[in-house]
C-alpha cells in the first residue's frame, strides 16, 4: 500500500506533451529605472514568482519601502550583471544614450523597451528602433508599454490582459511571451520591430474608433436641433411679431432632436450592410474587397449602435421629466380654468388614447430591444454567444428595434402629416425627416 501511494499517477512517459514546464527557480530579471512603472512592474513580477533586481543610477535616493522586500536594489551595472537574459528598459528614451557604457554587459541579452511615443508620429523611427541601433548586439523587444501601472498592480484580471509585443528576434520574442504568460497576461505578436511605431502611439490615441461615429451623431443632433429651432422658435418669433418660445431651447427642443438622432443613427448601423450586400450581388462575387470608406463604415457599426442607444435612453429620461416642468403645470391649470369658466367638459377622445398608448408602447419595446443589443455588444457578453446567436441578436433583433422605433415615430405623428398646419413655413416636422432613412433601410431589407 505504501508503494502504491508513493507511485505517481502519471509517469514521465504518460505526461501530456503540452504540459508547461515547472521551474523551481525563476531566472533573475533586471529592471533599469526606479520610477512608478518600474515599481509596479517589480510588484507584478515578484507576485508571479520571478526574482527581480532593480538598477538605478542613485540607489541611495530610492525611498525605503518603495519596492517590495524581495526586490534587490543595485546600481545599473550590478543589476545587468545579475540578469540572466531579460532586462526591462524602464527609463525615458532620451536617457538611452547614458546606458552606452553597458553595451558589453547587455550583449546577447533581451532588452524590453516599455516606452511610449511622445507625439503621434508613426513615420520616424520608434524608440525601440533607436534602442536597437544603440545596442546592436542585444535582442530588442517592444512590449508592456500598453499596460498601465494600475493594471500591473491590480492584476491582469482587473484590467486589460493583452500585451502587444514585436521584435526582429524570434528568440527574444519567445522569452518575453513566456514571461508575459507567467505574469497572467495574453501576449499578442504584432510582427517585426517596425510595428513598434504603431504600438508606441497606441496609448496616445483617444477612442480612435469612436471619433467618426461621435462626429456623425453630433452633426445629426446639430441639424435636427437647428432645424427645430428655425421651424418652431425663430421663424414664428419673426413672423408673429414677438411670439416668444425660446424657453423650449433647454428641454423641449432637445427632447425632439434626440429621438430623431437615435432613429437615423440606428438606421446607419444597418445601411452599410445592405449596401455591401447589393454591391456583392452587382459584382457577382463576395471575394472582392469593399471600398475603404465602406469598410470603415462597417467597422464602426457597433459605435453607431451604442450612440443610438444613448440618444434613445436620454429621450426616455427627458420624456419622464416633462410632467415635472412648471410650464406643464401652468398649461394644465389654464386648461382646467378655461373649461370651468366656459362650462364645458372635455369629451372622451378614444382615438387620442389609442394614439398615445400605441406610440408609448412601441417606444418602450423599441428601447428594450435596443438595450438588449447594447448589452450583447459588450465583449464579456458577446463572447458567450456563438456566431449564429450573435447574428440573431445583432441583426434579427436589430431590425425589430428599428421597426418598433419607426412605428413609435409614425404613431406619434398619426395623421398630422396630412394636415396643412403641420407645415409652417413649408417646413415638414422633424419626425418626418427622421423616418426617411430608416424606411429606406427597411424597404431594401425586404427586397434582399
Amino acid at each position: 500500500m505504501v508503494e502504491d501511494m508513493t507511485t505517481p499517477l502519471l509517469s514521465d512517459s504518460e505526461a501530456p506533451a503540452d504540459a508547461l514546464p515547472v521551474c523551481l527557480t525563476s531566472p533573475t530579471v533586471a529592471i533599469l529605472g526606479s520610477g512608478d512603472f518600474s515599481r509596479s512592474l517589480a510588484l507584478r513580477l515578484v507576485a508571479s514568482g520571478v526574482r527581480v533586481v532593480v538598477g538605478s543610477r542613485c540607489v541611495n535616493r530610492i525611498p525605503s519601502g518603495l519596492f517590495p522586500d524581495a526586490v534587490e536594489l543595485r546600481n545599473q551595472e550590478g543589476a545587468v550583471s545579475q540578469a540572466v537574459c531579460l532586462v526591462f528598459m524602464a527609463v525615458f528614451p532620451e536617457h538611452y544614450c547614458s546606458l552606452l557604457g553597458l553595451q558589453s554587459a547587455l550583449a546577447g541579452k533581451v532588452l524590453v523597451d516599455v516606452s511610449n511615443g511622445a507625439e503621434m508620429n508613426i513615420h520616424g523611427p520608434s524608440n525601440a528602433e533607436r534602442l536597437a541601433e544603440l545596442f546592436p548586439d542585444s535582442l530588442v523587444v517592444k512590449g508592456f508599454n500598453t499596460v498601465s501601472t494600475w493594471e500591473l498592480q491590480t492584476g491582469a484580471h482587473d484590467g486589460s490582459r493583452q500585451v502587444m509585443i514585436c521584435s526582429n528576434s524570434t528568440e527574444g520574442k519567445k522569452k518575453v511571451v513566456q514571461l508575459a504568460r507567467q505574469m497572467g497576461f495574453h501576449p499578442v505578436d504584432m510582427g517585426g520591430l517596425s510595428a513598434a511605431r504603431e504600438i508606441e502611439v497606441a496609448p496616445l490615441r483617444l477612442f480612435p474608433s469612436w471619433s467618426g461615429p461621435v462626429v456623425v451623431t453630433f452633426l445629426l443632433f446639430l441639424f435636427f436641433y437647428g432645424y427645430g429651432f428655425l421651424r418652431g422658435i425663430l421663424l414664428p418669433f419673426l413672423a408673429q411679431g414677438g411670439h416668444n418660445a425660446f424657453y423650449r431651447l433647454a428641454l423641449d427642443l432637445v427632447n425632439e432632436s434626440l429621438p430623431a438622432v437615435a432613429l437615423v443613427t440606428l438606421a446607419l448601423v444597418y445601411f452599410p450592410g445592405l449596401f455591401a450586400a447589393w454591391l456583392q450581388l452587382w459584382r457577382g462575387t463576395k471575394y472582392q474587397r469593399f471600398p475603404s470608406w465602406l469598410d470603415n463604415w462597417l467597422q464602426r457599426r457597433k459605435q453607431l449602435g451604442l450612440l443610438s442607444f444613448l440618444c434613445a435612453a436620454l429621450h426616455g429620461v427627458y420624456s419622464l421629466c416633462l410632467p415635472l416642468r412648471r410650464i406643464t403645470l401652468h398649461r394644465l391649470v389654464n386648461t382646467a380654468y378655461r373649461q370651468v369658466k366656459a362650462g364645458t367638459e372635455e369629451p372622451w377622445d378614444e382615438l387620442g388614447v389609442w394614439r398615445s398608448d400605441l406610440y408609448l408602447s412601441c417606444g418602450v419595446l423599441g428601447l428594450g430591444v435596443l438595450s438588449l443589443l447594447a448589452i450583447t455588444s459588450l465583449p464579456t457578453v458577446g463572447n458567450t454567444l456563438n456566431w449564429r446567436e450573435f447574428t440573431f441578436v445583432q441583426s434579427g433583433l436589430g431590425y425589430i428595434a428599428l421597426t418598433l422605433s419607426i412605428m413609435h415615430t409614425l404613431f406619434f405623428g398619426w395623421d398630422f402629416a396630412f394636415h396643412i398646419e403641420a407645415y409652417p413655413f413649408y417646413m415638414p416636422p422633424s419626425y418626418l425627416l427622421a423616418v426617411v432613412v430608416p424606411c429606406i433601410v427597411l424597404v431594401c431589407r425586404c427586397f434582399l
